[in-house]
Formats: C-alpha cells, sequence, structure tokens
C-alpha cells in the first residue's frame, strides 16, 4: 500500500527572482519551515508547491504571500525577517485566520494563574511595566510566572522571542574550569529554566524553539554588546551578579522588549566584600518610570507546605 501524498497547495510566481527571495540564501527559509512547521517546499515551474499538513501549510502561506505583496509592491524583503515571521507564526498561530493551538493554548494557561495574592499583583508588575524586579525566597514562582508570562507574550505576538538568562557557576563565571564543550559546562546552572519551559511546553515544541532559537538560553557573560529587541528577557539568580553585570545586563534593553530580573537576596553566593548588583540595582532603580519592584514573601511560597516551614526557620521568623 502506497503512502498517501501530503496535502498541498500552491503559489503562483512570476519569475525565479521571487521564489529566491521568498527562500533565501541556500534555500534557508526553506529548511527553516521543514523544521518549524513540517512543510515542504518544491519549486516548479510557475511557483512554490507547499505540501504538508493543512493548518501549518496555511501558516507558511501566508507569510510568504506576504512577503510577495511587498515584493511586487517594489518593497525590500530580507530573508532575516521572513524567517523571524516564520519563528513568530510558529509559537503563535495567529497566521492562520487568528487560530492558535489549542493545546498549546491550554498547555499554559492552566499554570499562569496566581495562586497567591503577592502572586496576582506580580503578574499585574509583569503587565504593566518594562522592567520589574521580583525578589522572594525560594518556591515563590518568581522565574516560573515570569516564563509564563514571556511564553504567553511570544504565543500572542507581542515579542519575537525569548531570551532567558543566568549566572553560571559564579559571579566570575568561570565556564572553562568545567569539562565539556560549552553547552555541557553551561547545562547544569541553565536547569531551573529548562525546568520550567518542561512545564510550559510540550517536548518538541520545547526542542523546537530552542534549536530555532526563539527561545535562548544563555549565561549572563554572553550578553555582552547586545541589544535585545522584541524580546522578552529574564534574568534569574540575580543576587549573584555583581554590581558592573547587572548594569551591563539592564542596558541591553532594546525595542519593544521587556526584562525581569528575579533573585532571592538572602542567597548570595558573591565572594565576601563583593556587593549583590541586585541590591543595589533596586536602591538605585525603585523610583524609576517603568521600572517596578514586586516583592514576594514566604505567605508566597506555593511548593511543598513544608517549604515555608523551612524558610521561616532560616530567616528566625519560625
Amino acid at each position: 500500500m502506497k503512502d498517501e501524498p501530503l496535502p498541498g497547495e500552491d503559489i503562483p510566481l512570476e519569475n525565479i527572482e521571487e521564489a529566491r527571495a521568498l527562500l533565501g540564501p541556500l534555500d534557508g527559509n526553506a529548511r527553516l519551515i521543514l523544521d518549524l512547521h513540517g512543510v515542504h517546499l518544491l519549486t516548479r515551474e510557475g511557483g512554490l508547491r507547499l505540501m504538508g499538513e493543512p493548518r501549518e501549510v496555511g501558516l507558511v502561506r501566508k507569510v510568504l504571500e506576504e512577503n510577495l505583496e511587498k515584493l511586487r509592491a517594489g518593497e525590500q524583503v530580507s530573508s532575516t525577517e521572513i524567517g523571524e515571521q516564520l519563528r513568530v507564526a510558529d509559537i503563535t498561530g495567529t497566521m492562520a485566520a487568528g487560530a492558535a493551538d489549542a493545546r498549546f493554548a491550554n498547555h499554559v494557561t492552566t499554570r499562569v494563574r496566581a495562586r497567591t495574592e503577592g502572586q496576582a499583583r506580580y503578574l499585574r508588575d509583569l503587565a504593566d511595566n518594562d522592567v520589574v524586579f521580583a525578589v522572594g525566597p525560594a518556591g515563590t514562582g518568581k522565574t516560573y510566572l515570569a516564563v509564563a508570562e514571556a511564553v504567553r507574550a511570544a504565543k500572542a505576538g507581542e515579542v519575537r522571542r525569548i531570551v532567558l538568562v543566568r549566572p553560571a557557576v559564579e559571579a566570575g563565571e568561570k565556564l572553562g574550569f568545567l569539562p565539556g564543550d560549552f553547552q555541557a559546562k553551561v547545562d547544569p546552572y541553565m536547569r531551573p529554566i529548562y525546568d520550567a519551559l518542561q512545564d510550559l511546553l510540550e517536548p518538541g515544541q520545547r526542542e523546537r524553539y530552542l534549536e530555532t532559537e526563539v527561545i535562548e538560553v544563555c549565561p549572563l557573560a554572553y550578553m555582552r554588546g547586545r541589544t535585545l529587541n522584541q524580546a522578552y528577557v529574564i534574568l534569574d539568580e540575580a543576587q549573584n551578579t555583581t554590581i558592573p553585570q547587572m548594569m551591563m545586563f539592564l542596558t541591553r534593553l532594546g525595542e519593544h522588549s521587556k526584562m525581569v530580573v528575579t533573585g532571592d537576596p538572602s542567597q548570595i553566593d558573591l565572594p565576601q566584600g563583593v556587593q549583590s548588583g541586585l541590591i543595589d540595582a533596586i536602591r538605585r532603580l525603585k523610583s524609576v518610570a517603568g521600572i517596578r519592584v514586586s516583592k514576594l514573601s514566604r505567605e508566597d511560597i506555593v511548593r511543598h507546605q513544608v517549604v515555608q516551614r523551612i524558610v521561616a526557620a532560616y530567616s528566625g521568623k519560625g
């Protein structure tokens, strides 16, 4: 029995130059379309043939046809921009008559509800401010809720990518002394962020977004020299940044972007005599417009109930 042929649609083209503009150098966008959407592109006389699942074909066709219209109107069409649009279409689903992937939507929204008054206030702060500092003890949802809100923003098309950052190893980020390649050195320190992504995204989606850099996870040192536009940027474990590192991070904020800085001032691992960049930044910036300090307490801990008692015992309040 022969396999059923994949359903497909055609995009008529006027010349080979239109195909080259849409597919990008060395057919890079064609490979991206296959990776993100599972859609095969065939160049044929008179146009492009798109083959795959109908929903995914519809998403890809919408992106390509919109750029084809621009091309024919004499506008410049960048293959890089097309690639970004394809990534956004993949994570949002808004290119297909505004219909989002229901499985993805349900998977996220069932986990983004605040479970305490402090968490509800934190989510409001995230919605209303460009930069939010979230401070509080372990288990209060500082990082989890920030990642969930970043996924929601990407799904809604508010940002094009999510950048998740952590100080690696220690404030000096001495990765070179660890065994293995770069990824092997970094992964243990990124694990809490990966854990949040594992809860919020289905495995196939998570891997696809990481591979295509819709979601980027990196150590703080690799933020130097960058400007992050249309991004949702989260710095976790910020109590272990130095003052220069914190200033470097905060000044990466670009157009149409948001930043969340999370940390627990009671768990500073910096060398003795080195001041925490988190504490310093809160002192300096707490009255700056567009910046909000959101404080969570042990009453907001939503892990196992015994965690509240552990935090209380160690803080001398039990």
